[in-house]
């Protein structure tokens, strides 16, 4: 075919591009598709370490462990050391996660994560017990930046979206599903298999390794598409693992050797910390305030619903799975419903139905039948709202920084309502029967109260932050009008000074003319 040919507007040029343009399609579905298996499939595997479902077990590793009354609260400690050691390890694993390939990150958290969920067998001791839940935690501590990671290279709304309510609705169901699947044990029943109660849920983590196998293969060669980790976003994200370390160490050593009030201290010491961080550091990333909003979903979801399942073990009423399903498939709703509204609006209305969810909760009392529907679901569908909408135009390194003080809200929002409840059983004097009811009910309302007056804080901390965002951008706008507008002035003062060379170099041509023109003859 002549070269003629191949310039002329009848030959179809495009053609030989459509199957490749086509087969790029096709990987990038298959590449969002093995992200989706990962963000459904790890985030209920790691956020399902958190809870201690060892309340029930706990006679039976004592009698298995050989423990007096005296050591008991040693093992209690050493059963929930999973939840400070997430924290601890999701700012150091978002580090490696932005430097390193995700998926290999992904791999390690998953493979420590399956590690420490298989060697609850071998946990014969209190400190083994405690080094077991420590490695679960570290494993989905590893894990959890990873596939936000993951997902948020696929630059997919409805994708981020997911995540952002996959993440909400694990947190509020957590502490259920644990309960549910760790039955208290029968009177006269065999103590050897009380270990069973540290790692409940061993085969969710496997199908989560199945899912990453998964998305490796269906990710194929598809080139990474977000941006090298700058200085200043490294740093970021390592500027919240000194003071989670300093929280959790605290945490740990004040959970049954401090007063409630000292613990109460500390509590809220962390909470007005998480917040100075969140809106000192997360501003920088997305405009509607996603480091905060990952501090008030922390706060609000999991020590908020954990305790309702607690006062049902504890001889209330018992809520059922069905309030946890509705309020999980409410925070993905809300999460969805955040890709089509606008973001800044969608997390002002999010913030408003978990304050609703919360004051219904008052209203209902904390025993009360309803009680669990009124909080959970309009708590699910706020937190998903506003989680989705804060992150949908974060960069990944904001997002990153807000699920590194998300766990550290948890533990604190743990650490307030403990700390409350504990304070009611030591004035009431009631170890047991309707009074240790009564007094561990009080204690949860006592939290209520204090989570309305935190979601109020973190609302007011979140609209600064928005405000403050969008009057740098208005600044940097009239910045780059004013430099538009001086640059044309420039343009019309180089144009003016074109015109003049051009009348100068005209005058110098015809005076050199008419001096070299001949003169007239003499008459």
């Amino acid at each position: 075919m002549s070269s003629h040919a191949h310039d002329h507007r009848g030959v179809p040029l495009a053609a030989p591009d459509r199957p490749a343009a086509g087969a790029a399609a096709a990987r990038r579905r298959s590449a969002a598709l093995g992200a989706l298996l990962t963000a459904v499939t790890v985030l209920p595997a790691a956020v399902l370490v958190v809870p201690d479902a060892t309340a029930g077990a706990v006679p039976a590793a004592a009698r298995a462990l050989g423990l007096g009354d005296a050591r008991v609260p040693a093992l209690l400690r050493a059963t929930g050391l999973s939840l400070p050691a997430l924290a601890l390890t999701v700012p150091l694993a978002a580090v490696a996660a932005r430097r390193l390939p995700a998926w290999a990150v992904l791999a390690t958290g998953l493979v420590v994560l399956l590690g420490g969920l298989g060697a609850v067998r071998f946990a014969g001791s209190v400190p083994l017990v405690g080094a077991v839940r420590a490695v679960q935690g570290a494993g989905a501590g590893i894990a959890l930046p990873a596939s936000l990671v993951l997902v948020w290279e696929r630059r997919n709304a409805a994708l981020s979206a997911l995540w952002a309510g996959v993440l909400a609705a694990a947190l509020l169901v957590a502490m259920p599903v644990a309960l549910h699947a760790v039955p208290p044990p029968r009177t006269g029943a065999a103590a050897s298999g009380w270990p069973a109660a540290l790692a409940p849920f061993p085969w969710l983590a496997g199908a989560a390794a199945v899912a990453a196998v998964l998305g490796v293969l269906l990710r194929g060669r598809v080139p990474w598409t977000l941006p090298p980790p700058r200085l200043a976003e490294r740093g970021r994200l390592a500027l919240p693992f000194v003071p989670v370390a300093g929280f959790a160490f605290l945490t740990v050593v004040a959970a049954h050797g401090w007063s409630p009030g000292a613990r109460l201290v500390v509590a809220a010491s962390a909470l007005a910390a998480l917040a100075g961080i969140a809106a000192a550091g997360g501003a920088e990333g997305g405009p509607s305030g996603c480091a905060v909003v990952m501090v008030a979903t922390g706060l609000l979801t999991y020590p908020l619903a954990a305790p309702l399942s607690g006062l049902a073990a504890a001889g209330g009423p018992p809520p059922g799975m069905l309030p946890p399903a509705a309020a999980a498939l409410a925070a993905v709703t809300g999460a969805l419903a955040a890709s089509r509204a606008r973001p800044r609006a969608a997390v002002r209305a999010g913030y408003a139905l978990m304050a609703t969810g919360i004051a219904l909760a008052l209203a209902a009392g904390p025993t009360g039948r309803w009680t669990p529907v009124v909080l959970l679901v309009p708590l699910g569908t706020g937190a998903g709202l506003a989680l989705a909408a804060s992150l949908r135009d974060a960069q990944v390194g904001a997002a990153l920084f807000g699920l590194s003080l998300c766990f550290p809200a948890v533990l604190t929002g743990q650490l307030f309502v403990l700390s409350l409840q504990a304070d009611r059983l030591r004035r009431a004097d009631a170890p047991a029967g309707a009074g240790h009811l009564d007094a561990l009910a009080g204690g949860y309302r006592a939290w209520l109260l204090a989570a309305g007056a935190a979601a109020v804080l973190l609302a007011a901390v979140t609209l600064r932050v928005i405000a403050r965002h969008r009057r740098a951008g208005e600044r940097h706008d009239r910045a780059g009008q004013r430099h538009g507008l001086t640059g044309q002035r420039d343009d019309r003062a180089g144009q003016r000074h074109d015109r003049a060379g051009q009348r100068h170099g005209a005058a110098r041509h015809h005076g050199r003319a008419a001096e070299s023109a001949p003169a007239p003859e003499a008459g």
